[in-house]
């Protein structure tokens, strides 16, 4: 979320089957395997060096993500993740529409994204604590894993203190930006329309699950994008790690 280029697609990427670098990258790829299942080989890299490389590719991803989707338009700029109206507010939606009063639901649904992008900055710390959390099984198991395992590590490790710690952050910021005023004046504006059936959303639990869907969105696309491509490699540590061919 540093979108987080999730990092750890650095050293999946090693099974990648492109042609020009397939052989090479196969065979480190398998030596590091075997390094980290315990065997030994001639050419494999010291595992606490393959634990620290992969921790720090995973460090570079999520600071990618959360630099990308946390700055202004990250969310509404970007229609992967942009936050539309929650599903409910649909009926007030095409009410106000009918009365030539779209401009106040399209401002309402700007400031859900503003909160969303005020509130991403959170995740960095949940991050940083989960990387360090690591056990070399995990890294074991996400190295072997499927091609989204280092999101699906942080999704089930990240969510609940995640959503714990964006929730407050999004309540304040959907005031700051005025979210709460301009949600106040449409379901005013709608409720004085004849004949129209009563709805209700709760905004902050909506903008943090919709954030959190975009965070891990970002995650998985940046681990993919990794695992494909070697150049990615950022660090000092992950070049001399994965980066000899």
């Amino acid at each position: 979320m540093g979108g987080f280029v999730v990092g750890v697609g650095i050293v999946l990427l090693l099974s990648s089957t492109s042609a020009s670098a397939g052989g090479d990258w196969w065979q480190k790829g398998a030596g590091m395997l075997n390094a980290l299942q315990g065997k030994s080989t001639s050419t494999d890299l010291p595992a606490d060096d393959l634990s620290a490389a992969f921790k720090e590719a995973l460090r570079v991803g999520s600071d990618n993500v959360v630099r990308r989707l946390g700055a202004a338009d990250g969310f509404n700029g970007d229609p992967a993740v942009h936050i539309p109206l929650p599903p409910q507010l649909a009926p007030v939606k095409g009410a106000l529409a009918r009365v030539g009063m779209s401009g106040m639901v399209d401002d309402l649904e700007l400031r859900l994204n503003r909160a969303a992008e005020a509130a991403t900055p959170k995740a960095k710390a949940l991050f940083v604590n989960s990387i360090s959390e690591m056990t070399f099984d995990d890294v074991k198991s996400i190295y072997g894993g499927e091609d989204d395992a280092a999101t699906r590590y942080f999704q089930g490790k990240m969510s609940p203190s995640l959503k714990q710690e964006m929730s407050p952050v999004v309540a304040e910021s959907l005031s700051r930006v005025g979210a709460v005023q301009a949600f106040d004046r449409v379901m005013g504006k709608y409720k004085s329309l004849p004949f129209v059936p009563d709805v209700k959303a709760n905004l902050t639990d909506y903008v943090v699950q919709k954030g959190m869907d975009g965070i891990f969105l970002y995650l998985a696309k940046e681990e993919a994008a990794i695992r494909e491509d070697p150049a990615r490699q950022t660090t000092d540590l992950l070049k001399r790690v994965f980066g000899a061919k």
